[in-house]
This record gives structure tokens, C-alpha cells and sequence, in this order.
């Protein structure tokens, strides 16, 4: 393994425990996150002299560490920080202290402290996805569907107001974890999406991102059997996650839904899926996870694309918009019910839609628009998602639609205004 791969699976493993070893001993976020980031850059220069440690957390938690160190000495008000920042150690053993919470498990323990009640929600999530997953603030806001600098300014907010008000960073005792099980769900969920649907860079997929997000869904899961949207969520990412090995092409480029291979999708974690499904539904108590994952279900069980029940996948996007009223739903109900009742009536339900920014909008509605035989819209549209698009992978995938709409029948249809496909990257 060469040091770029070691340092990047280190930041994969490691950030979130390096980050909250250091927020634990100065109580300052901030400072936690740039000395933790000075130590991953320290081991770019010096891994490849050195080589790379036998326990890279530790290495890192150490040069985390004695960053905060200096930084604090430099600064008067740090005094008091400075002389409990030096009796911190990494520890030989890594279980979790003992306390009476009954999460054991690193990562989940960093979620749950995150996620503090005195926060909203949104600012929990965000704040936990920053810090423990390592998540660009742009990936974030990406994950919100707000501007960069928005979400910037929501995270100072909430660093500010866990320093003002002196929040403790601890997980909770056992019967106060209910009041957070909503925000770690989210942060679950959320985590996984990037994993999923990478928000920036070459590859469609961060799969590590998302089979971790997998792992700690199985974990709250195991912690909290009688919860059906932890049951729900769990259920939702197997499901998900089953076809991550035919979502992208050899070539690295986006297969859709309908292309891809069926018989290679992991049919032990469809099973999973929709037996925690029945199981979660069992209790009679729905929620927005247990919405989605009987819509992936409806998707993993069929067992070729015509099969597809899309009209049971429109009313249940119906059902999840009354959990999660938002445009990102109303959207994959507009899909579905163009795929059950034709792609005018879900080019009807897109026209009143606002997703400013956001390239699947105009995909679904080139897709629609390419269905209706009305090519020369279908290519603009095509074009403005590919401007939009956030992945190598996706931009590619529109390109080849935009080639494949302009050459319908053997009859190529071109305008000026219109890209040459030779001409696309």
C-alpha cells in the first residue's frame, strides 16, 4: 500500500476518533478539526520517510494532539486546557469507557454525543457528518440542498453555541437516548448517501463511506431491536446497497436502474432487507425509513425492470411526502408516476417543481421529454443536468443520452446551439 492509499484509509477509519479525542480535551471543535487536519498532512510529508505506522490512529492522535498542545500553550486562555491536554494518552485498549449507555461501539458513541438536544436537529446532523464522517462542508450542503456558505455559517453557528453554552461532549445515559435516535438516523441516512451518490469527484460510489454507514445501522439496530425505523433504516441501506456492484460500468460510467444486472445483485442482503422490513412494519408504527424501504424493496424484489410495481412506488411516494414534505420527494413521485401513467403526466408533476441547481430535475425531465419524442428539448435538458451534474461518472451517463437522442432512428437531429457528441469530454 503506498502512503497516499495508507493516509486516505486513515482518514476514512481514523477522523472521527482523532477529532473527538481532541474536542474531549480542549472542548474547542474547531481547534480539534485543524490540528487533526495538520496531522493528516503531517503524515503525507512523513510517511513516506518513515513509513507508514503499525497504528496510524494513534500516530495521528498524537500529532493531533501535540498541535492542540502547542496551539494552546500559545495562547493565554488555554492555560488551563494545557495542563489536561498533557495527560492525554492513546489508550492500548480502545473500548468505550464504561457508563451506562449501552453504546459500545466507537463511531456510534461520537454520533450520539453529536446529536445534543439543545441543537436542532439539522444543526445535529450536519455538525455529526462534519465531524465524524469527515465530510466536506460542500458535500454537506450538497446532502441539505443549500449553498456552501450557508451551511458554513450554520456550522459556526453551532460550534458557537456548543462553546457558549458549555454542552458537554458525552453520550447520554440509556433513557435519554431516545430524544437523539431521530438525528442519528439522519446521520446514518445522510452518510450513506455520499456513499451511495458521491456529491463531487470522479467515481459515482464511495463504497467504504457506505458499507460503514451499513455497519452502524446494524449496530443501532442490534441496540434498539423494538425501534421500526432503526429496523427501517437498516432495511433501507441493505437494500440499497445490494446493487452497488452494477451501478457503475466497467468503464466507470452510471448504468441506470433499468441496465443493470440483475442476476449480480447481493441477494442475502435483499433478503435481509425485506424481512427487517416485515418486521419493522410489524409494529404499526411508519415512518419515513420504512416508507423508502419498502419503495427499494419494490425495486430489489423485481426481477426485471418491466416488473417493476410502479404504481404501488407512486402511492408510497405519496405516503413519504407526508413524513418528509420536500421537493426531492415530490420528484421521485413524479418519476414513478410518469413510469406507471406515462411521461406526460410526470413531465406535468415536474413543471411544478422548484429544485434550482439540482441536475436530476432536468435529467427526469430530458428522460420524459426523450420519451414523448420531443428530441430537441430532450437535449437541452439532458445538457443542463450534465452542467449540473456533480460526478465524472453521471456526466458521462448524459452524454451518452444526449448521443443516443440525437440519433434516434438513424436520423440525427442537431441544432447549433446543441453540443456534438465528438465535442463532449
Amino acid at each position: 500500500m503506498d502512503v497516499e492509499t495508507a493516509v486516505a484509509a486513515a482518514f476514512r477509519e481514523e477522523w472521527g476518533q482523532v477529532v473527538a479525542t481532541l474536542i474531549r480535551v480542549t472542548g474547542d471543535w474547531d481547534l480539534a478539526e485543524e490540528c487533526a487536519q495538520e496531522a493528516f498532512a503531517l503524515a503525507l510529508r512523513t510517511w513516506p520517510r518513515d513509513g507508514v505506522p503499525k497504528r496510524p490512529g494513534a500516530w495521528l492522535t498524537t500529532a493531533a494532539r501535540n498541535r492542540a498542545t502547542d496551539r494552546l500553550r500559545r495562547d493565554a486562555v488555554g492555560a488551563a486546557k494545557l495542563e489536561e491536554a498533557g495527560r492525554v494518552h492513546v489508550p492500548e485498549n480502545t473500548a468505550a469507557p464504561d457508563d451506562d449507555s449501552g453504546v459500545t461501539d466507537d463511531r456510534l458513541r461520537l454520533i450520539f454525543t453529536c446529536c445534543h438536544p439543545a441543537l436542532a436537529t439539522e444543526a445535529q446532523v450536519a455538525l455529526a457528518l462534519r465531524t465524524l464522517a469527515g465530510l466536506s462542508t460542500a458535500e454537506i450542503a450538497r446532502a441539505f440542498l443549500v449553498p456552501e456558505a450557508t451551511m458554513s455559517q450554520r456550522l459556526v453557528r453551532v460550534k458557537r453555541k456548543i462553546r457558549h453554552a458549555r454542552i458537554p461532549y458525552r453520550v447520554p445515559p440509556a433513557h435519554l437516548l431516545p430524544e437523539r435516535t431521530n438525528a442519528v438516523l439522519g446521520v446514518l441516512y445522510l452518510t450513506f448517501n455520499e456513499g451511495y451518490s458521491a456529491s463531487a469527484g470522479p467515481d459515482l460510489q464511495r463504497p467504504d463511506l457506505a458499507a460503514e454507514a451499513v455497519r452502524l445501522a446494524r449496530v443501532l439496530a442490534g441496540l434498539m431491536p423494538d425501534e421500526p425505523e432503526a429496523l427501517g433504516l437498516l432495511a433501507l441501506l441493505l437494500l440499497q446497497h445490494a446493487r452497488r456492484a452494477t451501478r457503475v460500468g466497467t468503464g466507470g460510467e452510471l448504468v441506470p436502474l433499468e441496465e443493470q444486472d440483475r442476476t449480480r445483485w447481493d441477494t442475502e442482503a435483499i433478503t435481509e432487507g425485506t424481512q427487517l422490513l416485515e418486521t419493522a412494519l410489524r409494529r404499526r408504527r411508519p415512518g419515513p425509513y420504512q416508507v423508502q424501504a419498502a419503495i427499494a424493496a419494490c425495486h430489489a424484489t423485481a426481477a426485471r425492470a418491466a416488473d417493476t410495481d410502479w404504481p404501488q412506488i407512486a402511492g408510497l411516494y405519496g405516503e413519504l411526502r407526508k413524513f418528509v414534505p420536500s421537493a426531492v420527494v415530490e420528484l421521485n413521485r413524479a418519476i414513478a408516476v410518469g413510469m406507471a401513467e406515462g411521461p406526460a403526466a410526470g413531465l406535468a408533476l415536474l413543471d411544478e417543481l422548484d429544485l434550482s441547481g439540482y441536475h436530476l430535475l432536468p435529467a427526469t425531465r430530458a428522460d420524459f421529454l426523450r420519451r414523448l419524442g420531443r428530441r430537441e428539448e430532450a437535449v437541452r435538458s439532458y445538457t443542463a443536468a450534465r452542467e449540473l451534474a456533480p460526478t465524472d461518472a453521471e456526466r458521462a451517463y448524459l452524454t451518452r443520452r444526449i448521443s443516443e437522442t440525437l440519433s434516434i432512428r438513424g436520423d440525427p437531429v442537431r441544432r447549433e446551439d446543441e453540443p456534438r457528441p465528438e465535442e463532449t469530454p
